[in-house]
């Protein structure tokens, strides 16, 4: 292992480096060597799962998020995503969902899952977690809600979003489940829907990151970090003329991103504590269990690349060309249209969604977190918008090593004693999962 340099550090030097304002304690700085040191893929194959034709059981529609327990099972959250575009993005939805659970040689346990209002069917589910016991978790924007199950498939209870002052974000995006059980991590801020919360959202200031306790009947949730928000464009700003102040309240709190704006990562570590990366640089901000400021700050010395002129040429082309293969006109504009009120005409806003830039590509792309505690960071690659190498490291900044561009894809999920498990489609684009078993060392 490489030795690496351990400084003190303080909250001004910290905002000046990452350009990121959150007040901060002394923390500790790890300085990991910038020279990649190589790694081969070599991953035993365990099992794979998913046919053209077969058991239903086995023939998935779109596979979208995938989880273990500790027992080694495999949970499936097939129906979850719709068809890839250009460029590789794929639509997101919530609505025919199933779970599909197989034990740790691939055997086929049980399935489960409908929608509907009732509790134990779905409305709308967004969020997918399996807890270390097996309790599946569901965010359901729908019911406003986190459904409960277990691994069995059978409905345990429903944990409310809670109502006024006290209301918990139900996330339209993923969770992620807390090892030590009984609670699921999420993203607050801006990147969250909240329903019936009683009056419009202020705009957000941070992204925090939110740990959201599911023992009782309605959700509680703490602050365990707070990740920096870029400057955000008002959607209101965006309006190509005059906002009817029937729809103006609505519009509070909703803003537009830039392309290429660093994203909140996040991953859970082994003993319950975090992992984030919240700017362009190449920084791993580590939350310990139980605390709310970033103690450990794992850097390497890599520059995010500038944004072009060509760059964004590149980027307007791919999506154009996916804008067309839904159907649209190539119209960049939404329009809002309001409740009609009696005789009134219905109120209406236009708004210009022209692609807004951020300066600079962002060196990471992706983080996740493994049961043993080994980190994986995925750098951005030689094109915009594409997968770079993988790197490993640990909680503690020691560097494993690097997977080098195209030599692995980042696993989908990991589980215990070295398993993860890869969503992958075959030449007939026949979704499938494949689970593997990886080295020790990055484990």
């Amino acid at each position: 292992m490489n030795a690496s340099r351990f400084t003190p550090i303080h909250s001004s030097l910290l905002m000046a480096v990452l350009a990121a304002p959150p007040i901060l304690l002394a923390q500790e700085i790890v300085e990991v060597t910038g020279r990649d040191r190589p790694m081969d893929p070599a991953f035993e194959e365990v099992y794979r799962v998913g046919v053209f034709e077969g058991e239903s059981w086995e023939m998935f529609a779109s596979v979208g998020h995938v989880a273990f327990d500790v027992e080694g099972n495999l949970y499936i959250f097939d129906g979850t995503t719709g068809p890839v575009l250009s460029g590789g993005m794929r639509l997101m939805r919530g609505g025919e969902v199933r779970v599909i659970v197989f034990d740790a040689a691939g055997r086929f346990l049980t399935e489960f899952g409908s929608s509907g209002g009732g509790p134990g069917e779905f409305n709308q589910p967004m969020g997918y977690a399996v807890l270390r016991d097996g309790t599946v978790v569901v965010s359901d924007v729908g019911h406003r809600a986190y459904q409960l199950f277990d691994s069995s498939g059978e409905f345990l209870r429903m944990v409310r979003a809670g109502d006024g002052s006290d209301v918990v974000a139900i996330p339209a995006h993923d969770i992620q489940p807390d090892p030590r059980g009984g609670a699921v991590f999420a993203r607050g801020g801006g990147r969250a829907i909240v329903m019936g919360a009683g009056g419009a959202a202020a705009p957000p200031t941070s992204r925090p990151v939110l740990r959201v306790v599911l023992d009782g009947g309605a959700a509680s949730a703490d602050t365990v970090a707070e990740g920096w928000l870029p400057q955000q464009t008002d959607l209101e700003d965006l309006a190509t003329g005059a906002v009817p102040a029937e729809l103006r309240a609505a519009l509070r709190g909703m803003t537009m991103p830039t392309v290429f704006e660093p994203r909140l990562l996040l991953g859970v570590l082994s003993d319950g504590g975090i992992v984030h990366s919240d700017s362009s640089a190449y920084a791993l901000k580590v939350t310990p269990p139980g605390a709310r400021n970033v103690t450990r700050i794992i850097r390497r010395p890599f520059d995010a690349e500038p944004v072009t002129d060509a760059v964004r040429e590149a980027y307007e082309e791919v999506t154009a060309t996916a804008r067309r293969e839904l159907g649209g006109t190539g119209s960049r504009r939404l329009m809002l249209v309001g409740a009609a009120e009696g005789n009134n005409p219905r109120p209406e806003a236009t708004f210009d969604l022209e692609d807004r830039f951020y300066h600079e590509i962002p060196v990471l792309r992706d983080l996740a977190t493994t049961w043993e505690g080994r980190i994986w960071v995925q750098r951005s690659g030689e094109e915009a918008d594409s997968d770079g190498p993988i790197d490993v490291l640990t909680a503690e900044g020691v560097y494993v090593g690097t997977y080098a561009t195209g030599a692995t894809v980042m696993p989908d999920a990991f589980g215990p004693d070295g398993l993860a498990a890869f969503i992958e489609s075959d030449e007939f684009d026949v979704a499938r999962v494949v689970v593997r078993k990886l080295p020790t060392p990055v484990r």
